[in-house]
């Protein structure tokens, strides 16, 4: 019997629907249940073929696990080794070496000093550090944001260089990034699982978390199918095997805002109720064909072709503006809106969003006053 584990933390409606759509299949051999986890010896496999992985970006003690029953032959969703080595910013550099549009963007030093760290720490980096540079290459208006996490945490928009430093004083230790403002027409957040199965759903970032997934069905079919493309290529790419992207059009082209969220949100009373069906079907038919595959004692994770092509010999050089040559289109597109249960065969056709108005952003997130640490430098 091969089977299924879903690691989660406090999420409720989705694991538990998640487990009872894999089990009500009554597939030969495969069966699903919550993790469990009372001793972790090396020399000893796990019991698992497939992992969902739902929380160790917040557990540490979770993700070393998820290694080692990596390197037993168990596949891990998502790859936790690249898991640990990704970020906002490397995703954007890897994305705009594909051709893919992406917003300019600079990465940040943290306001304040790392913890264990002092002034000596820092010999290496250049003081001041080149504002002017950064902030005509990037113009205003802008977005300071988090070089990972998610939810649109701690996320500011800034009109001008003394609001950038009122604000960059606030972040503490957290490293940021400043990104420019793409003022977009319609915007969308995909889910992709497989790297093959794509649901392209309009978005509304500035609108309450159960209000963001929109409704409205006005959109333009080869946009549908540029953006779908795009999602499946960028997944195949880093190797995710469950992943939301966002993605703002600009005078009909797609840009990717934000594609790393390895852990996205599937809450049912967020995202909607059809959206939620589609993840759940899609995903234990995809766990199902993942547990059908594994071969106890090997390599089950999944590599994207970035990696794939670091192998000696399978380098491929990629042209700007170009799909790499290894990436494949996606197996599906959007699909007809339905209410009917969604297979992983199908996806629905997106809706568009009302255009975003020039000025409006998300509510900043202000501490009270700013953080006590010593700081690397006054700007």
């Amino acid at each position: 019997m091969k089977k299924i584990g879903l690691l989660s933390g406090q999420e409720n409606s989705f694991p538990q629907a998640l487990i009872d759509r894999i089990n009500e299949k009554e597939v030969d051999g495969v069966t699903a249940e919550f993790v469990l986890i009372d001793k972790v010896i090396q020399g000893i496999p796990v019991d698992y073929a497939v992992i969902l992985d739902r929380i160790s970006q917040h557990v540490p003690f979770y993700r070393t696990w998820l290694k080692q029953a990596s390197l037993d032959g168990t596949a891990v969703i998502n790859n936790p080794f690249w898991w640990s080595a990704d970020d906002k910013f490397v995703n954007n550099e890897l994305a705009r070496r594909t051709g893919v549009k992406v917003p300019k963007t600079a990465l940040l030093p943290s306001r304040s000093l790392p913890d264990n760290t002092s002034d000596k720490s820092f010999h290496n980096l250049v003081y001041p550090f080149d504002w002017d540079t950064i902030f005509e290459h990037i113009g205003f208006p802008a977005y300071l944001k988090p070089y990972n996490g998610g939810g649109w945490k701690n996320v500011y928009k800034i009109h001008n260089r003394e609001e950038f430093f009122a604000q960059h004083a606030r972040t503490g230790q957290l490293v940021m990034m400043l990104q420019e403002e793409i003022a977009y027409e319609s915007y969308y957040r995909c889910y992709c699982i497989g790297g093959k199965y794509v649901r392209v759903i309009p978005y509304d970032p500035y609108q309450p978390e159960n209000q963001r997934y929109l409704q409205e069905d006005n959109g333009d079919n080869a946009i549908y199918s540029a953006i779908s493309q795009q999602v499946a290529m960028l997944n195949q790419y880093l190797g995710y095997d469950f992943n939301a992207v966002e993605i703002a059009v600009k005078d009909g082209v797609p840009y990717v805002i934000d594609f790393w969220n390895p852990s996205p949100e599937a809450d049912a009373h967020t995202i909607g109720a059809k959206n939620f069906e589609w993840v759940i079907e899609t995903m234990a038919s995809y766990l199902i064909e993942r547990a059908g595959k594994q071969v106890p004692g090997t390599d089950n994770l999944t590599w994207g072709t970035f990696l794939q092509q670091a192998i000696p010999g399978k380098q491929t050089a990629i042209v700007p503006g170009a799909t790499p040559v290894s990436a494949k289109k996606p197996d599906v597109l959007p699909a007809k809106k339905s209410t009917a249960a969604v297979k992983p065969a199908a996806a629905t056709k997106p809706k568009t969003v009302k255009a975003a108005k020039a000025e409006k952003a998300p509510k900043e997130e202000t501490p009270k006053k700013a953080p006590a640490k010593k700081t690397k430098k006054k700007e």
